[in-house]
């Protein structure tokens, strides 16, 4: 198999277009040590960890070694991506720092990034605060290579820390199914600021396990397929693989590049995927403009007629329920508002570009919607 062309990846080495991520592999040591092995076989050399995956780091660590001692590795060596959450003082997350790299075994990280830069007291830590000391100690000691975050924040919030001028790469959700924030990514691509999509398999909408519709709107391609095409054909440097087995890896081999990444068959099955989903929602569709904000009651309109959109337009109510149930049980890495925190008060009404009945169409998200909580998984 030809190694796919490596990316750009902010001021780092460049890396593959697909990226392993390690939140899923944690069955046992032997476990990642397989997925690993699958990941460079697929040529995939940016590997994405964190503390928080639980054994991910010492597992992984374990594999990284049992490969080396088979001289295995891609070419040019590994790329290492881990996180720290930004809730430390100095002297904490220093000890951290050194953690992650005794249990990975290495002496550098390609990459830190602030895990979970969610909210503005986040990013006064990043950049101001222990956080920011931090990153200046680690880069200046040579731990580092370079600096990042990875958000769930919103697109304000990732705007400012773009604009911040501190980090090098972002970790972004980027999905075929929720582009908002895509503008933003291309500003840190224009920028030379590395982008990675979390999870666009997964939070991206269970697209493994596809509804009949989606299947049919996108045939003859799988949606998996299209959504990663799409983002790689958007220019993000990288996407995230969660791999649990090794099989999980299979599109990364499948899908080469180089560039277009869509083809002419491919560009028509999107539209059709489009217009099935306008046809099934017909002039309920909200278009996700975000005219309706602010909500004084804090309501996350287009968030959640964007799941309702989901539901309705494509069939992925399993996906939608699933997100939908998470609201208010996540803390700061989800909404915390469902659409019962609606108050009917009309103020959305008028900002409304397409005059949508919103709270009709956020009391029907609801009742579609609202089931038993849901685990919540990493990835």
């Amino acid at each position: 198999m030809t190694a796919p062309a490596l990316r750009p990846f902010g001021d780092g080495p460049p890396v593959s277009p697909f990226s392993l991520g390690t939140m899923r592999a944690l069955g046992s040591p032997a476990q990642m040590e397989a997925v690993l092995r699958a990941a460079l076989a697929a040529g995939i050399n940016h590997l994405e960890t964190a503390p928080a995956y639980g054994p991910a780091e010492s597992f992984l660590g374990q594999a990284l070694a049992a490969l080396a001692a088979e001289g295995l590795a891609p070419e040019g060596g590994w790329r290492i991506t881990s996180k720290l959450l930004p809730v430390s003082d100095l002297a904490t997350a220093q000890q951290q720092l050194r953690a992650i790299l005794a249990r990975l075994g290495v002496a550098q990280l390609t990459t830190l990034a602030v895990h979970g830069l969610n909210t503005p007291e986040h990013l006064e830590w990043a950049l101001h605060g222990p956080g920011g000391d931090l990153l200046a100690w680690a880069r200046g000691e040579g731990l580092v290579g370079q600096v990042g975050f990875s958000s769930h924040g919103s697109p304000e919030l990732i705007e400012a820390a773009l604009a911040s001028g501190a980090f090098r790469v972002c970790s972004l959700h980027l999905h075929l199914f929720d582009q908002t924030r895509l503008p933003l990514a291309r500003t840190a691509l224009a920028g030379g600021i590395g982008v990675l999509a979390i999870s666009p398999a997964d939070k991206g909408g269970r697209l493994y396990d596809p509804p009949p519709e989606l299947l049919a709107d996108c045939a003859p391609f799988h949606p998996l397929e299209l959504a990663y095409r799409f983002l790689l054909d958007e220019g993000v440097s990288t996407l995230s693989l969660g791999a649990e087995q090794p099989g999980d890896l299979a599109w990364a081999t499948a899908i080469q590049g180089p560039s277009p990444w869509l083809s002419a068959a491919q560009l028509a099955a999107l539209e059709r995927l489009s217009a099935a989903g306008r046809e099934r929602l017909g002039a309920e569709r909200c278009g996700q403009c975000r005219a309706c904000l602010p909500c004084p009651n804090g309501v996350p309109i287009p968030e959640l007629l964007r799941l309702r959109n989901l539901a309705v337009g494509h069939g992925m109510e399993v996906f939608a329920g699933e997100r939908y149930n998470l609201i208010g049980r996540a803390g700061h890495w989800w909404e915390e508002r469902n659409a019962e925190a609606c108050q009917s008060c009309g103020a959305c009404l008028p900002r409304c570009p397409h005059q949508l009945p919103i709270p009709a169409l956020l009391a029907d998200t609801h009742r579609r919607l609202a089931a038993a909580p849901r685990r919540r998984l990493w990835g």
